[in-house]
């Protein structure tokens, strides 16, 4: 495996990433590594938490013949622009940029799409357009919309991660965890600015208002590419029932695919419950090998058309 540092356009950012390419002869089959939310570089890192399941994903793919491009989100890393003032569907822009340089390049052939989390969404998206994408992989995606997936997480938290005592305080002052999530829904809703200040920090509300709104369900109707959809059993941020509706909504090729034990990051996890608070110990984990084999696997199967570059499209 080889790897280059290359840049590409964005409207008027310009974007930073790796390629990644394998042994062999040109052309390759190529896949687009897309991360999941928050402000992470190529290899799907945030600054305080190392994920690393681009750079993961890129090496499992080379070994099978395939080129990678994964990038930095706008504002992170060697990427051009402002992280905070970025939106959702700036950031699913900023995937087709990507999408269309892949295919511009000349030792690229077919191409499928590999979103993680929010980069499934952008995915699916990619695969309901009108685009000569072989096929899209999304790995813990939602189906729903982001108002809903919001709610599903404060409710699992509510039951299965507050302490009991907790629990019995904010019933006492007529509140909940999932009435907590939807005051703040209301509040990032109200917002009409690129960021606002909620609690401590700065967040960048404009993303999280368009993801609130966003409902992957009419993109997932009009794929017209293989879709290969896992989800981990144990992840609770994404709920695995999701997949239900993927393979209700996605066209007849779709496959879906919940793995016992894996959690929203797609390492192993055999504790009876995930926990927010023990993710930075899940992240020493490799990726779970169901997870890249199971990926593997569709590759292998899923039929390779003509690439964009060769059609045009």
């Amino acid at each position: 495996m080889r790897e280059t540092d290359v840049t590409f356009a964005s409207g008027d950012v310009t974007l930073a990433g790796t390629m990644a390419w394998p042994d062999g002869d040109a052309p390759f089959p190529a896949a687009l590594l897309i991360a999941g939310s928050g402000s992470l570089d190529r290899n799907a890192n945030h600054k305080s938490l190392a994920l690393n399941l681009s750079r993961d994903l890129a090496r499992v793919l080379t070994d099978e013949g395939w080129a990678t491009l994964r990038f930095d989100k706008r504002g992170v890393g060697e990427s051009g622009g402002n992280y905070l003032s970025t939106g959702f569907f700036e950031e699913l822009a900023d995937a087709e940029a990507a999408l269309d340089w892949l295919g511009a390049h000349a030792d690229v052939g077919p191409i499928v799409a590999i979103g993680h989390s929010a980069g499934g969404l952008q995915a699916a998206e990619l695969a309901g357009r009108e685009r000569k994408l072989a096929g899209a992989v999304l790995l813990a995606s939602p189906a729903q919309d982001g108002e809903a997936i919001l709610q599903a997480q404060a409710r699992d938290v509510g039951e299965h991660m507050v302490p009991g005592p907790v629990k019995l305080l904010l019933k006492l002052f007529g509140t909940s965890v999932e009435k907590q999530q939807a005051k703040a829904t209301a509040r990032v809703k109200a917002t009409t600015t690129d960021s606002a200040r909620m609690g401590l920090t700065r967040k960048n509300v404009k993303w999280l208002r368009e993801f609130i709104a966003y409902d992957p369900a009419p993109a997932l109707r009009r794929a017209n590419a293989p879709i290969l959809a896992i989800t981990g059993a144990k992840d609770i941020q994404v709920n695995a029932a999701d997949l239900e509706i993927v393979a209700a909504v996605a066209p007849a090729t779709t496959e879906v695919l919940r793995i016992h034990d894996v959690d929203h990051l797609m390492p192993p996890e055999p504790a009876e419950i995930s926990r927010l608070k023990k993710y930075r110990k899940q992240l020493k984990k490799p990726v779970d090998p169901r997870v890249t084999d199971a990926v593997v696997d569709w590759l292998r199967r899923v039929p390779l058309g003509e690439s964009r570059a060769e059609t045009g499209a």
